[in-house]
């Protein structure tokens, strides 16, 4: 679903990339490396997921390798969305 990961891209970009619209980020690109998401950050990406989604995001599943890149986010909600 390529629309999902352009609207996941989009939703960070509108939503953390404060000031700097023009910052680009590469889907394999740390969120916490270039400073885009912090821990509040986490916590209102999980929040939008669970509601734009209709998923449930446990708290064991709130670790890097499902929400610290587009990729790993993208792959986190199609995974949810088909279980």
């Amino acid at each position: 679903m390529p629309e999902t990961k352009a609207t996941l891209r989009q939703y960070i970009r509108d939503n953390f990339i404060l000031g700097n619209q023009a910052m680009n980020f590469a889907d394999n690109d740390s969120f916490m490396e270039l400073h885009i998401l912090d821990s509040t950050g986490f916590l209102e990406l999980v929040s939008h997921l669970e509601e734009a989604y209709g998923i449930t995001v446990a708290d064991e599943e709130m670790v890097p390798e499902n929400l610290d890149s587009l990729d790993a986010l993208h792959a986190f909600v199609l995974r949810k969305r088909a279980a």
